[in-house]
């Protein structure tokens, strides 16, 4: 099993939204590097969910990564913020993960608690400057993490 860390702004979906609805498409995002995060992801892999963009962004809850390598269908919408006009259903550019649900935490992980504890070369959500929405988590770093909560 892999640990990985997505972000997501709470107004446009959030840990809530997801503990409501049980499961998720992972779409919309269009960023090559975070892309290719996502393809490696596996059936189990479980997921950091991030809040950003918000006035106190950081670890809100966990999830499951219960099916890899979907074709996100965002990318053929032509109304969709995420339309790419130079993908096409026989060479589709975007693929993403569905996730389920596993559980919220009772508080926050704030990006400050996460810069406290992890430089930058262990976590890479604490770089200056990141701005992945995917990024990977090693093994001794997500289970210190899970030891926050």
């Amino acid at each position: 099993m892999n640990y990985w860390l997505m972000k997501s702004e709470p107004d446009v979906y959030s840990m809530d939204d997801l503990e409501k609805d049980g499961q998720t498409l992972w779409d919309g995002v269009r960023n090559y590097q975070a892309r290719n995060f996502m393809r490696t992801m596996a059936i189990g892999d479980s997921v950091f969910f991030y809040h950003s963009n918000t006035k106190t962004p950081g670890i809100v809850g966990l999830m499951e990564v219960i099916e890899n390598h979907v074709i996100d269908p965002s990318q053929f919408d032509p109304q969709s913020d995420y339309y790419d006009p130079k993908s096409s259903f026989e060479n589709p550019r975007w693929q993403t993960v569905k996730v389920k649900f596993v559980r919220v935490f009772p508080q926050i992980i704030s990006l400050d608690q996460l810069k406290q504890q992890f430089g930058p070369e262990e976590l890479l959500v604490v770089k200056k400057g990141n701005r992945l929405s995917v990024m990977p988590i090693a093994t001794n770093i997500a289970e210190k993490i899970l030891i926050l909560v």
